[in-house]
């Protein structure tokens, strides 16, 4: 009976979906209240939709050096809404890491790349204020589904993003993507040759044409059952990083669709989480030692030479 629940409720989301990565509102009314504390429409840039919301796990100063994962949503780079992603801070927060979750500008406002600055704001906001929120700016990752793992992947290793803002991607600890597009050319539909500008400039808008040594270490997940996005997005993204040396791993679910791959890490859809078991595990493995941290162990180690 759960499983034809499960699927039943996974095939009225993709029914609804916007573009098949729309936000998907019904889950969160069957979304725990308890566990976090929720800050909302906080303003990171000077336009009105620039307002992210940051979830804090319950019991976080019981928690030493907590990540924080800034989180983008999907939406094929023309919708989305941060609130309808509660269920995925949900998930994130009953393991103790912080969740922030920006707007974005969107088509037909903004073209590429205006949507990744405003990303790049997001990610400098956060490092310059999450401590005020218990969160540790040297335990960051970022990460997204869809259209927001492609934004992710592009601050990740498209260095000229982050560094408009006074930052450089070695700052972050890891990116994770789920279901994302990062090598869709040539571009089919008319909107999204809107999005990305004419066919000579394009070249930009694709993750795997900036691969180089020394990006940060990443985690790739992948519906094998997705049309949307295909697949051969994330093995070729993954191909390029390990092929430069790089840390990727990549997660495929035999039979996850699109939506599939983020709806399953909402609570009544989670199952054994098996979806967002490796994301947890990326952050525990990565998330290192944080600076003050360091230096305390430096001081400690000076203190007790001869």
């Amino acid at each position: 009976m759960l499983r034809q629940f499960t699927k039943t409720l996974l095939g009225s989301l993709s029914a609804l979906s916007f573009s098949a990565c729309a936000p998907v509102t019904m889950l969160n009314a069957m979304v725990p209240e308890s566990g976090y504390q929720h800050q909302a429409d906080i303003i990171y840039g000077d336009h009105e939709r620039l307002k992210l919301d940051i979830y804090q796990p319950v019991g976080l100063m019981d928690t030493q050096n907590p990540a924080t994962v800034v989180f983008f949503y999907g939406g094929g780079w023309e919708a989305g809404e941060k609130a309808d992603y509660k269920f995925v801070a949900e998930a994130l927060t009953s393991q103790g890491i912080i969740v922030v979750i920006p707007d974005y500008r969107v088509f037909p406002e903004v073209l590429f790349p205006v949507f990744i600055e405003d990303a790049a704001k997001a990610v400098a906001w956060t490092i310059k204020h999450i401590a005020e929120f218990g969160g540790d700016p040297d335990q960051l990752f970022i990460g997204g589904h869809s259209a927001g793992a492609h934004i992710a992947a592009m601050l990740s290793v498209n260095p000229e993003y982050l560094q408009q803002v006074g930052l450089q991607p070695r700052q972050l600890r890891g990116m994770f993507g789920l279901a994302g597009p990062y090598d869709f050319l040539p571009l089919k539909s008319n909107t999204l040759k809107q999005i990305f500008g004419d066919d000579a400039s394009q070249w930009q808008s694709q993750p795997v044409n900036f691969i180089r040594e020394d990006h940060p270490p990443t985690l790739l997940l992948v519906g094998k059952n997705d049309r949307t996005v295909l697949p051969r997005n994330s093995y070729r993204l993954a191909e390029k990083l390990k092929k430069h040396g790089n840390s990727v791993e990549l997660v495929e679910f035999n039979n996850y669709g699109h939506v599939a791959m983020v709806a399953k890490l909402a609570k009544p859809l989670r199952g054994d989480g098996a979806l967002l078991r490796p994301i947890v595990n990326f952050v525990e493995k990565h998330r290192g030692m944080s600076f003050s941290a360091k230096a305390s162990a430096l001081l400690k180690a000076a203190s007790t030479r001869p």
